[in-house]
């Protein structure tokens, strides 16, 4: 009796190795396979063709499996923008890279919301300053996004009020932005 319990052992050790194995895979090709849709009637677009340098390949930025990710909004202070104004812009400019990237990179979007979403809100001096870090980012193929006001409250028409840049790797950010001074 002994001698066929002894056989059994390692085929019942590798049939449950095995039957792990094929659930984890399921799984995980389960996860990649739900990418998150917008909704087709969605009445509060961000135009992604007015922006004035190509966003590169947007599709190439890969974060490793335990990588943080980040998305970094630069608010212009010489504005003097209210904290609640300064809220709905960063709104705007995080909506406009979600977007973006849910069409264009969406396992980038999907390991930022499983690592976190980490946000953080930066200071920039000016509309030049904004600019050159969004000529940079792009360089980089990072989305960026700017956000222009409708100018109906604090600030003039057309007027530039924050970036957004991401979400990518905290290091690939932080070569563009990792100079700047938390808001």
């Amino acid at each position: 009796m002994l001698q066929g319990s002894s056989s059994i052992a390692p085929h019942a050790a590798t049939l449950l190795a095995l039957s792990v194995t094929s659930i984890a895979i399921g799984y995980l090709v389960g996860r990649r396979s739900t990418t998150p849709q917008l909704p087709a009637n969605d009445s509060d677009r961000f135009e992604e063709d007015d922006h004035e340098l190509d966003d590169g390949d947007l599709a190439s930025i890969k974060a490793g499996l335990l990588e943080p990710c980040k998305l970094v909004l630069i608010v212009r202070t010489d504005l003097k923008m209210t904290p609640g104004k300064i809220s709905a812009q960063c709104g705007h400019a995080t909506l406009a890279c979600y977007k973006t990237l849910v069409k264009r990179n969406p396992q980038l979007v999907k390991h930022w919301e499983r690592t976190g979403q980490a946000k953080i809100a930066l200071k920039a001096t000016s509309e030049k300053q904004l600019l050159e870090l969004e000529t940079q980012a792009k360089i980089l193929s990072l989305c960026a996004r700017s956000v222009q006001d409708a100018g109906r409250t604090q600030v003039e028409p057309g007027t530039r009020t924050v970036l957004a840049i991401g979400p990518a790797p905290v290091e690939l950010i932080n070569r563009v932005t990792g100079k700047l001074r938390l808001l």
